[in-house]
């Protein structure tokens, strides 16, 4: 079958599958097994075009003829599109087979057709969008991935804090929007169409033009991306929405943003030299500023939220690596900067997948969110503490797991343009191989937090003590991913290889030899080396469980410190533990703000301590800007008469002002 078919047939499986499940209404199963059935039927028969386009480098573009005023129907794949879909489709059905036991419980209050049904098209959108051909197959997809993951997000519309959140998400979506409309109209009044093609053939575009488009691509993807300081719906919305979804939502449709402005850059052709160093500021200041956020956050989601907004940033630096390669001519640095992005991209898509789901689990088992009240769960939850040490490892990059390989390959990008005779930039790709560790290190101890204070130690609440394993139709698609994570870090050839394509697409033209080099000879060394860590962690952990379970004479808890019976409250909290780092290394602006309640006389009183850690740019930018907006607006409330005739007089008013400034521009109806 044609790769256009089965495209078509993955987006009627997809939508067959939600519009199924919304008939099905209040019986949960039922409707639960119709979509994920859609969802998987959708990914067999998307799969195979995204592997032909990927992996042989199939490319095509098909025009259904329609009689809109906007032209044909355009849908086509390409290397590029072909190695998203592939994640959209792999991260699609996992966590929708973990959402069947997830959404369980909410079955009695709601029905379950609408979120599965929402689900399906958020899916199915995301496919078209990798597969549209022109703006408005394009944009289409954009909107239908917007509002169906608002109301993804609004699942428990219930709670005031998840209206809150998925309202952000829509003004932000909206906001998005307006910057890509802004965009495809200044490309097609410069190509004369609104098809892709027309927009590779067009002619050279004027710097001033080119700046502006590329501005207004950065704006509207950046959003949908999470790039600092664009971020401000991400932890909103990750935290608030279902699991399933969060994981969806971080692992693929951020993504999203990053293939449209990979698409426009790819469509413009030719390079501008101030592209690399904005690309590199900007990763490397999202990077840092998530990962900061991250360590202390007491919510386990915004934790995975603000690790998505570093994660991304990490990618955006490694493909300004690879365009600064790229506009120098040095060929080993372009393939290294966008190897390390693709590579750290997919990596992404099973770490943060794998630690939301993670965080689902603990979530479904404890009925919090918040780590001060968790603790001891490993003992509790063995296989999802587990996973949750594979995700958090290979999260924060270090081996033997596979976040290590792409951010290794960013070093090596970075330490190679820093000691290339007479390169450009050495000292700045110095100083940004300094800024990467301080990077690395950051989001190891952030991770650290995470695990010591919510999974080992004692439980701080009765929930935690009451903790239970997860569902084996939870554990086991985390568990996948986990696997998935292990294969790509004692593998890293074989998935470099598969990206052979994409590359020499970014890159415009390669022989591939720097690739070989890698593949070949680099990369295979590293997951040798990656294989003996996880042979010798193998022996220490057996040795450790040998030594466990050996008869004892006698046993006692070792550095006691003479109390007899320790408490919770002994134990570092997650404030305590990241409050030496916050408050010593961060600027005031990123830190948490401590309201204090200190005891004062004679006979003082109970004394609190509590911290506000909401987002620093939402309150000290996007708040004050809206409540500056809405208070100049308010101005104009007495437009707002109440009176029909009053408003109809408005509206013949904006006529006759619309038709006289088309008639004075030579327009006509």
């Amino acid at each position: 079958m044609s790769s256009a078919r089965l495209i078509a047939l993955c987006l009627g499986c997809l939508m067959g599958g939600g519009l199924l499940a919304l008939a099905a209404g209040r019986r949960e199963r039922l409707a639960s097994a119709l979509a994920v059935c859609g969802v998987l039927l959708g990914a067999v028969a998307g799969v195979v075009p995204a592997a032909r386009a990927l992996l042989q480098g199939e490319s095509w573009t098909v025009h259904v003829e329609t009689t809109g005023t906007y032209g044909a129907f355009s849908l086509g794949l390409d290397p590029l599109s072909g190695y998203f879909l592939l994640a959209v489709l792999g991260l699609g059905v996992v966590a929708s087979i973990y959402g069947r036991e997830y959404l369980r419980p909410f079955a009695a209050q709601r029905p379950m057709g609408p979120p599965w049904f929402f689900y399906n098209a958020a899916v199915a959108s995301m496919v078209l969008i990798l597969a549209a051909r022109n703006a408005v197959t394009f944009f289409g997809g954009w909107e239908v991935m917007a509002t169906s993951t608002y109301l993804l997000i609004s699942f428990e519309h219930e709670r005031a804090a998840v209206r809150r959140a998925a309202w952000v998400y829509l003004v932000a979506a909206h906001a998005a929007a307006a910057f890509l409309l802004g965009m495809f109209s200044l490309l097609g009044q410069h190509a004369g169409s609104l098809e892709f093609e027309a927009f590779a053939r067009m002619p050279s575009v004027a710097p001033g033009l080119s700046a502006t488009i590329v501005a207004f691509a950065a704006l509207g993807f950046g959003v949908k991306a999470g790039v600092i300081p664009l971020h401000f719906w991400l932890p909103e919305a990750h935290a608030a929405a279902p699991t399933h979804v969060s994981a969806l939502m971080s692992g693929v449709m951020i993504k999203m943003g990053l293939y449209g402005f990979l698409r426009i850059l790819l469509l413009l052709r030719e390079q501008a030299a101030w592209w690399a160093p904005c690309l590199v500021t900007v990763g490397l200041t999202g990077a840092i500023f998530g990962i900061s956020l991250a360590s202390y956050q007491r919510d386990l989601k915004r934790v995975l939220a603000y690790s998505s907004i570093e994660n991304v940033g990490l990618i955006v630096l490694a493909l300004g690596v690879g365009f600064w390669g790229k506009r120098l001519g040095d060929e080993r640095v372009a393939v290294l900067g966008f190897a390390a992005a693709l590579l750290h991209l997919w990596n992404h898509v099973l770490m943060k997948g794998l630690l939301f789901l993670c965080a689902g689990s603990v979530v479904h088992a404890t009925g919090t969110r918040d780590i001060e009240h968790l603790g001891g769960l490993l003992r509790r939850m063995p296989i999802t503490g587990a996973l949750v040490i594979v995700g958090a490892v290979a999260i924060a990059g270090l081996p033997p797991l596979n976040g290590f390989v792409s951010e290794w390959l960013l070093y090596l990008g970075l330490m190679h343009r820093s000691l290339a005779p007479g390169g450009n930039g050495a000292l700045a790709a110095l100083l940004s191989v300094g800024f990467l560790a301080l990077v690395g290190g950051l989001s190891s101890l952030c991770f650290v937090r995470l695990v010591g204070v919510a999974f080992l130690g004692e439980p701080r609440s009765n929930p935690a003590r009451q903790a239970h394993e997860a569902h084996a139709s939870m554990w086991v698609p985390m568990a996948v991913l986990a696997c998935l994570a292990v294969l790509v870090a004692v593998f890293p050839a074989l998935p470099v290889r598969a990206l052979s394509r994409v590359i020499a697409q970014l890159m415009g033209s390669s022989d591939g030899r720097q690739l070989h080099l890698l593949t070949d000879a680099e990369l295979p060394r590293l997951g040798l080396l990656n294989l003996a860590v996880w042979l010798g962690g193998g022996a220490i952990a057996g040795l450790f469980v040998w030594l466990r379970w050996k008869p004892q004479q006698h046993s006692d808890a070792t550095w006691g410190c003479g109390y007899a019976a320790p408490s919770p409250r002994m134990q570092y909290t997650g404030r305590s533990f990241s409050q030496l780092l916050v408050d010593g290394l961060f600027p005031r602006v990123l830190r948490a703000r401590a309201i204090d309640r200190l005891p004062t006389g004679f006979f003082p009183r109970m004394s609190r301590s509590r911290a506000e850690i909401s987002d620093p740019f939402l309150r000290g930018v996007y708040e004050r800007l809206i409540d500056w907006c809405g208070n100049r607006f308010a101005r104009l409330r007495w437009l707002q008469q109440g009176v029909l005739q009053l408003y109809l007089l408005y509206i013949v008013v904006a006529v006759v002002l619309g038709l006289a400034w088309a008639s004075r521009h030579g327009g006509g109806l």
